[in-house]
């Protein structure tokens, strides 16, 4: 049995998922109002409009997959690697002692750990079944 066949849709609606709820937050929180922005603490800007920009490219991942658009693979993997630079660059704020909240922290680690953890799943299927192929 071919389990790329269930694993690529279920990663698909995951990325749509995590990726319209990334937007839902995050314009929340900066579009919302400063009683919005009070409820999130230290919220991070540079992090907060990184990730909620990210979750569009966490939609169209979700998207592509469904297609089977080879570029998912592609995409997964730069927003893994922009999540672990923008992780890095939140590592050096909070050095040069910037404030924080530590559900930033376990944000990012889950966002970076996620985001490969879903490249290298796609990219295994691909090689498996060649299904992402357009």
């Amino acid at each position: 049995m071919n389990r790329s066949r269930f694993v690529q849709p279920a990663l698909a609606w995951f990325a749509l998922g995590f990726g319209l709820l990334t937007i839902a937050s995050g314009g929340h929180v900066l579009f919302g109002g400063e009683a919005a922005r009070r409820a999130m603490g230290h919220y991070v800007p540079f992090v907060l409009w990184f990730n909620f920009i990210a979750g569009f490219a966490y939609v169209s991942v979700g998207v592509a997959i469904l297609r089977r658009y080879s570029w998912a693979v592609s995409l997964s993997l730069g927003i893994a690697v922009a999540s672990a630079v923008v992780f890095a660059a939140l590592g050096i704020d909070i050095a040069m002692g910037g404030a924080f909240e530590i559900r930033t922290v376990i944000a990012m680690t889950f966002r970076t750990l996620v985001w490969g953890a879903i490249y290298l799943a796609l990219r295994r299927a691909r090689r498996q079944s060649g299904e992402l192929a357009r």
